[in-house]
């Protein structure tokens, strides 16, 4: 408990840059149990998050993910809510019909917590694919 990465208030995003490229099929959003926090509660859990694929077109023509590009488009591939009441390892299923295509990085956006208006924690974010 409290060994997670927090970000301040209730929302934030992160851009995780994959180890090679992967057709992206799911995520999984860890947290702790309810029994292994020190205050009885999870209100510093995520709750609605969304993902996305960030394709930047860059000086060259070449599409790539960064800031400082210019013709940012941004695809959904899925929200969801990480439930505090189900098991504290939750995965959820991404739209990549769309995307023919492999990527090597993704962006998780926590849109809300679950009351905690300091921070907000995220333990564990697998990538499937």
């Amino acid at each position: 408990p409290g060994n997670c990465w927090a970000f301040k208030g209730q929302q934030g995003q992160v851009v995780i840059r994959l180890p090679a490229r992967v057709h992206l099929t799911a995520l999984t959003v860890q947290h702790i149990t309810r029994d292994a926090s020190p205050s009885g509660t999870l209100v510093s859990a995520p709750r609605d998050i969304a993902v996305f694929v960030s394709l930047l077109r860059a000086a060259g023509g070449d599409l790539a993910l960064g800031e400082g590009r210019t013709g940012d488009e941004e695809t959904l591939l899925g929200m969801f809510t990480y439930d505090v009441e189900k098991e504290p390892v939750q995965t959820f299923p991404l739209k990549n019909m769309l995307l023919p295509r492999a990527f090597s990085h993704v962006k998780l956006l926590v849109k809300s917590n679950w009351g905690n208006p300091w921070y907000t924690c995220i333990y564990r974010v697998q990538v499937h694919g």
